[in-house]
């Protein structure tokens, strides 16, 4: 879809990107939130169906659904509590021309299970925040300590949250920091949400993992497959030919 970017009405601080090669295009603000690879690599990891139903947890603005919008024919939903993130999220959708896709709910996760029923999704991807809280000071706006930091929902809580809504079966997606791999998978365990795929992300071949994508069933058998790892850059800081195949490539399919 051709979009006449000098026509598109943005508030201060946002700009607008273009995303991949799929003819999206993103609303986003420095000062409240920007997707980086993190939500990248976890659209194109995670399982999705065919079609059904798809949530995603702590959308921000919404990059994910939007990619996912790529991959399925799936009714797709993403969930944000920071009302600034989800209405440039809803904005970035009406700009794309998905509002018949994808559905973003301004609102708690932790709440959602009490507006949409137990077991309703097929699938679930999620990008938490990533930092525990600790008692030391948060150095950032309050849009981008939530957005990080546990101060809305801790990781238990994501996990707990998933179990309810997901269905027997259906699949989840997360993506991670490896510090925390021993939690998640002790939780998901707990929760009933049995990891059945990892993969550990490396900035350089030479170098330890700086991100972690997890897939787990509910109800699922304890078999678990450990992937290749995905190294982002070359030994010259070119991008390695998966990734690029990740940002540029096939729009469709699953790992």
């Amino acid at each position: 879809m051709k979009i006449d970017k000098s026509q598109v009405s943005l508030r201060p601080t946002e700009r607008l990107d273009d995303l991949l090669t799929h003819d999206l295009h993103i609303i986003q603000s420095d000062e409240v939130f920007s997707f980086s690879m993190d939500a990248v690599l976890l659209a194109r990891f995670a399982g999705i169906p065919a079609k059904g139903r798809v949530l995603d947890l702590c959308t921000g603005n919404g990059v994910i659904p939007m990619l996912l919008t790529t991959r399925t024919a799936a009714a797709i939903e993403g969930i944000e509590i920071q009302p600034r993130l989800a209405d440039m999220a809803r904005r970035s959708v009406e700009l794309n021309g998905l509002n018949d896709r994808v559905l973003i709910r301004e609102g708690d996760l932790r709440e959602l299970h009490k507006e949409t029923g137990h077991g309703v999704y097929d699938a679930i991807t999620v990008n938490p925040p990533y930092m525990p809280l600790n008692g030391s000071d948060i150095k950032l706006n309050p849009h981008q300590a939530i957005a990080r930091h546990e101060i809305s929902c801790t990781l238990e809580e994501v996990i707990q949250t998933c179990f309810r809504l997901i269905k027997p079966g259906g699949k989840v997606s997360m993506v991670h920091k490896p510090q925390r791999l021993a939690d998640i998978i002790s939780l998901m365990r707990q929760h009933r949400l049995e990891p059945k795929r990892i993969r550990f992300v490396h900035p350089r071949a030479h170098l330890e993992a700086n991100m972690v994508l997890v897939e787990a069933m509910r109800e699922g058998k304890p078999e678990v497959r450990l992937l290749p790892p995905l190294i982002v850059y070359n030994e010259n800081n070119s991008y390695c030919p998966e990734i690029l195949d990740i940002y540029y490539g096939a729009k469709e399919g699953k790992e």
